[in-house]
Parts: structure tokens; C-alpha cells; sequence
């Protein structure tokens, strides 16, 4: 009698695990800067339209290795992400000169190592860029990361922890040109580097192409003349998990591929952070300019 009871108790546990797991809404993570969000939120707008039922969100969750972990281990069912990122910081994988080549590796590695699914790209690139105030550049006379290598009395190197320990980062940068510095690189928050430019305490800084202030700043980005930096295209990856039990979820998310540019996405950057919009009204209006979100 008491094995039979717990035999029900174990079936009926089973039983609620499966039907909890099914029940169990989509869940839509992001790195801890803006454009991630941003992304993240367009994602999950998106998918409430398309697949008709509540998406969870882990937005602002944390750095690279954090949020690929909360991907493998089912914390999160999908986030976006960069090739150039995956390939150096989560793969291991050598150079690649070649974007398609690159998303070509990227999508076999991740499918055969992390059972994720790497989507097609969004459209946009957001790659490093060196950027330093335009009145320097004038008076000196650099529109390049080679022509800054002549710097004359050396440059202060302002940057985020990620670009200062990844390979592809400041060891890549100080390999690739033979820049003078001048002092140790300050290491700060993403969020003050363009003010640390702005107030002189840095003379160059470590940004994104796809930055929103680089559309207000009177400010130079420097041409990457001998291709230090490798391409960082975006594009979502989801779980094959959760698209095996949601299988409307792949075709969604293929939807964004191929719907961005670096200018729709600087624009997206500059809307929250300089013209002060909500990220939920932004990425509201970016599906329906899409064309993706129609009104009833």
C-alpha cells in the first residue's frame, strides 16, 4: 500500500513538473548596457505580439560570461549577442577576417557545444571605436587609429573593465598601434566615459560604434585603418529547448534579422539615453515603424 502511494506521488509529481515546465513563460535576458536592453525589450515586445502570451524579462543581467551561463543553465531562454564577442570570449576561436565566416563557425560551435540556436544577424555591427574629442582631432590632425600613433605628447586611455582584460580588447589595440600613452588606462563604467572625454580627464576612450552619443558629442571616432577590431554582429540565441516547446518561437524571432543598421541602432541609443524616452516606448515604436507590430 505505501509503495503504491508513493508511486502516485512520484507520477504526480512528474506530471506537474511537465505541465509547470510547458506553462512556463518565455524568458527574454540582456547584458547591462543600454543597447541590450533596448534589444531585449524590442525581443520581448515582439513575442507577447506575435505568440500571443506573457514573456518574462532579465534584463540588465550582467556581463558576458554571466548572461552565457544564465542561457546554459535555462535561466533565460534567449539574448542577444555579438559574433566577435562569442567568438573570442566564449569560444576561444581565432581571428576572423571574414564575417560570414566568422557567424558560420559561431552558429556550428554553439549548436554542437550549448545546444543554442545562433539566429540569423540583426543587420548592425557594434564594433569597438576608439573615440577622442573633434577639437583634438582637428588641432592635431588624426582622423586615424595610425595617424594617432604620432601623438606627440601621448594619449590618456579611458575605458570599461570588459575592453580592458579581453583579448580583443586593449592587448589587441596596443598590438595592433604603437600608440604613446601616456600613464595606465583608467578602467570606470561605460556609463562616464564620454563625460571623463567631455571634462578632459581622459584624452581617448574605448566606446561602441553604435553609441547614442556619438550622434550629440562634438567628437571624433578614429578609423581602424589596419582592422584591429573584428566584427561584433548582433543576432539573437535562444535555447533549442525552449523552441522545441514553443515552435512558433524560431520563426518570431527570425522577424528581427536583418531589421537593424548601425544608424537605426544608434538612433534606438540616442532616443533613451539623450532624448530621454522610456525603453518600453522606444522599442514600441521601432516594431511598429518595422512594420512588425500592428494595431488592432
Amino acid at each position: 500500500m505505501g509503495g503504491t502511494r508513493a508511486l502516485a506521488a512520484l507520477i504526480l509529481a512528474i506530471s506537474i513538473s511537465g505541465c509547470s515546465d510547458e506553462a512556463r513563460p518565455i524568458t527574454v535576458g540582456s547584458k547591462n548596457f543600454l543597447e541590450q536592453i533596448l534589444l531585449g525589450e524590442i525581443a520581448a515586445q515582439h513575442l507577447e505580439h506575435r505568440l500571443g502570451q506573457r514573456v518574462e524579462r532579465k534584463l540588465n543581467l550582467g556581463g558576458t560570461l554571466l548572461i552565457h551561463k544564465a542561457i546554459v543553465n535555462g535561466d533565460i531562454d534567449l539574448y542577444p549577442e555579438y559574433s566577435g564577442t562569442s567568438a573570442t570570449v566564449i569560444l576561444n576561436l581565432p581571428p576572423f577576417n571574414n564575417a560570414d565566416d566568422l557567424s558560420v563557425q559561431v552558429r556550428r560551435e554553439y549548436e554542437a557545444r550549448f545546444h543554442l540556436r545562433w539566429f540569423d544577424p540583426l543587420g548592425f555591427n557594434n564594433t569597438f571605436a576608439m573615440v577622442i574629442r573633434k577639437a583634438d582631432a582637428d588641432r592635431l590632425g588624426v582622423r586615424s587609429l595610425q595617424d594617432a600613433e604620432r601623438h606627440p605628447f601621448g594619449w590618456v586611455l579611458g575605458m570599461g573593465y570588459e575592453f580592458q582584460q579581453r583579448l580583443d580588447g586593449l592587448p589587441n589595440l596596443l598590438r595592433t598601434y604603437a600608440l604613446p600613452l601616456r600613464g595606465t588606462p583608467k578602467v570606470m563604467d561605460l556609463g562616464l566615459l564620454y563625460r571623463a572625454l567631455e571634462q578632459g580627464d581622459v584624452s581617448m576612450v574605448a566606446a561602441n560604434s553604435t553609441d547614442g552619443l556619438l550622434l550629440s558629442l562634438d567628437v571624433t571616432v578614429l578609423e581602424d585603418n589596419r582592422n584591429c577590431f573584428p566584427r561584433y554582429d548582433a543576432a539573437f540565441v535562444a535555447r533549442n529547448q525552449t523552441i522545441a516547446r514553443e515552435p512558433r518561437l524560431a520563426a518570431a524571432l527570425q522577424d528581427l534579422s536583418g531589421k537593424f543598421s548601425d544608424d537605426t541602432m544608434r538612433r534606438l541609443n540616442h532616443q533613451v539615453l539623450v532624448l530621454h524616452g522610456s525603453v518600453e516606448d522606444v522599442a514600441n515604436e521601432f516594431l511598429r515603424t518595422s512594420g512588425l507590430l500592428k494595431e488592432p
